[in-house]
């Protein structure tokens, strides 16, 4: 309302990081919470543009290294009671977020009003998350996240009530929450849901006000869709989006004609990304740029654009990402003939084989339906004759560490793959690392596991 640029930062990255991005950006004021002051101070001296620092609350901690630095309750004791509104246009910049950089420095991505608005708009559509007035919204989602995924706008602009779970994102504490607040709808990646299904087999809560659990940020694994519809009667709704479309750009929700499926038939919809959300366009193209047909076989890039789609990265002369206004996301997709788009994988991920491409997305979420596994990551490791082979990266239940052996996991994907898309070789590991927006981090296991000796078949 004021004419200034939101940007969330997240400090969970390292310090030469946050300084490059803030920098990049040219922030100016930074608002922090006390609990990340630390944090802050061992960036701060690398900031060349910040002008004031303000700490959330109503003092400023003793010894802090901030400077100049005032609190958030001084500012607003001292603030008039009526602010005028600025005339804005609405293609002025509102907000920008930075993408997670997993190749070179992380790109910035403004948001204008125009686009959030319109983005909010999507948001609240029936067929997108079906938001109202009377719902309870749990984001579970960074600011630092495209902007929390830009349901605190819709939130805002419906009046729901907002749970904010803050640091607090431990299953039991999500549960806890959604009791005691009768949260109807949540938003979060699947490792959250995945910890939060796993409670629910050994503890019971009144979760019977939550009517939509929002899945983004990564592939929702059919399993965990599910187990959460049969066991718990609890609906999951699978979006898909990117920094750079605000980020709403398909939900996966059934339409009528789907309804006489059989349940295997509905199921495997649900577990794809789903459809455009009205005000984005998509299309799949081969690497010739050519259109491919909505088939639900031929894969190729996914490209979008749309009323909230960016069109350039801040600061960034190259415009590579963009053809004909077309964003290119990097995404391997199919697309069915309902127009349900299924993402295969990241092109960077895919195992090329012998000359045949493998689904590192599928094998993932065929692993995660074991009952003993809590997350798999599948990345390509050299092979001298066939080029690159899958290894299968498997983390066991807390329940099931050194209690699960690699051929449970093959006797469990032989019925469901080809021999030749079997992974080589199964790794158990203590975790998956995760990008900052939640993602997993490949590279660090492909670094990891770049000499990895897979064994002779």
């Amino acid at each position: 309302c004021m004419g200034a640029v939101l940007h969330p930062l997240n400090l969970r990255l390292g310090a030469e990081q946050v300084a490059w991005i803030a920098n990049h950006a040219g922030d100016r004021v930074l608002f922090v919470d006390p609990t990340l002051l630390p944090a802050l101070e061992a960036v701060a001296p690398h900031l060349t543009s910040v002008e004031h620092y303000v700490v959330m609350g109503e003092a400023v901690p003793e010894g802090t290294k901030l400077h100049p630095v005032h609190a958030y309750e001084d500012l607003l004791k001292d603030a008039p009671g009526e602010l005028p509104w600025p005339r804005l246009d609405e293609q002025d910049a509102a907000a920008m977020c930075y993408t997670s950089g997993t190749t070179g420095n992380p790109k910035g991505v403004v948001y204008s009003h125009r686009a959030l608005y319109l983005h909010t708009c999507g948001l609240a559509m029936a067929d997108s998350f079906g938001l109202s007035e009377r719902d309870t919204f749990m984001p579970v989602v960074p600011m630092f996240h495209a902007m929390a995924w830009g349901t605190p706008f819709a939130c805002a602009m419906l009046g729901m009530k907002t749970v904010l779970p803050g640091p607090h994102l431990q299953p039991r504490d999500l549960a806890e929450l959604v009791q005691a607040e009768r949260v109807t709808l949540t938003a979060g990646v699947p490792t959250l849901w995945l910890g939060l299904l796993g409670l629910l087999e050994r503890e019971q809560y009144d979760l019977s006000s939550l009517r939509t659990l929002i899945v983004g940020g990564a592939a929702a694994p059919r399993s965990m869709i599910e187990g959460f519809e049969k066991k718990h009667r609890l609906t999951i709704v699978h979006a898909w989006g990117m920094t750079e479309t605000s980020p709403l750009g398909t939900v996966s929700r059934l339409r009528r004609e789907h309804d006489a499926l059989p349940e295997d038939q509905r199921f495997a919809l649900r577990a794809r990304q789903g459809m455009p959300v009205p005000g984005v366009e998509i299309r799949v193209v081969d690497e010739a740029g050519r259109e491919l047909a909505w088939d639900g076989k031929s894969f190729g890039e996914l490209q979008v654009r749309g009323a909230w789609v960016a069109g350039a990265y801040y600061r960034e002369d190259s415009t590579e990402p963009w053809v004909d206004g077309w964003f290119r996301t990097g995404d391997v997709a199919n697309v069915d003939p309902d127009g349900f788009v299924q993402i295969v994988d990241r092109t960077k991920d895919l195992v090329k084989s012998g000359g045949e491409w493998i689904s590192t997305l599928e094998l993932e979420s065929a692993i995660m339906g074991h009952p003993k596994v809590l997350e798999a990551a599948v990345i390509a490791v050299p092979h001298p004759k066939w080029q690159e082979r899958p290894l299968a990266c498997v983390v066991p239940r807390p329940e099931w560490k050194d209690r699960i052996a690699k051929e449970e996991i093959y006797e469990h994907l032989r019925p469901r793959f080809p021999r030749w898309e079997l992974p080589d070789d199964v790794v158990f590991i203590d975790a998956v690392p995760k990008t900052s927006v939640g993602k997993f981090d490949k590279k660090v296991l492909r670094a990891r596991f770049q000499d990895h000796p897979l064994p002779e078949h």
